[in-house]
């Protein structure tokens, strides 16, 4: 598997895109979606609400799991990826592209908090599987 190094993660396994207008694009890593195995389900938090960092706002759910999306950052969701309500198994396909949500950062500063490729690699490293 390899981890794109132009993205920020978390610990729980989402991926963060900064955009050129502010705005964070977050989805699930490659190695949630293999944990996961065939996604069925996708609920998306609704435009306009606020969460604080490290707050449940999303659900992916698989034929094994349903697993809770954790927002990586303090944000307004301005966006979401409803093609992934009809087709959850894009995240399956390709996780990197199949972003959930965007949220515009409340505290930007947050985001340095964030791993880089190499510190996500040695999270899944570390991992008990």
């Amino acid at each position: 598997m390899s981890i794109p190094t132009d993205l920020k993660y978390t610990t729980s396994h989402e991926w963060v895109k900064t955009e050129a207008d502010g705005t964070v694009t977050v989805g699930i890593t490659d190695h949630a979606q293999e944990l996961l195995g065939d996604m069925v389900f996708v609920e998306l938090p609704d435009v306009g609400k606020t969460f604080s960092q490290k707050q449940e706002c999303a659900v992916a759910e698989s034929v094994k799991a349903a697993a809770d999306v954790y927002s990586p950052i303090s944000g307004e969701v301005v966006e979401v990826n409803s093609a992934l309500v009809d087709n959850p198994e894009k995240i399956n396909e390709d996780a990197f592209n199949a972003w959930l949500f965007k949220l515009k950062p409340s505290n930007a500063s947050e985001l340095d908090g964030l791993l880089d490729a190499a510190g996500y690699q040695n999270v899944l490293d570390n991992e008990d599987h």
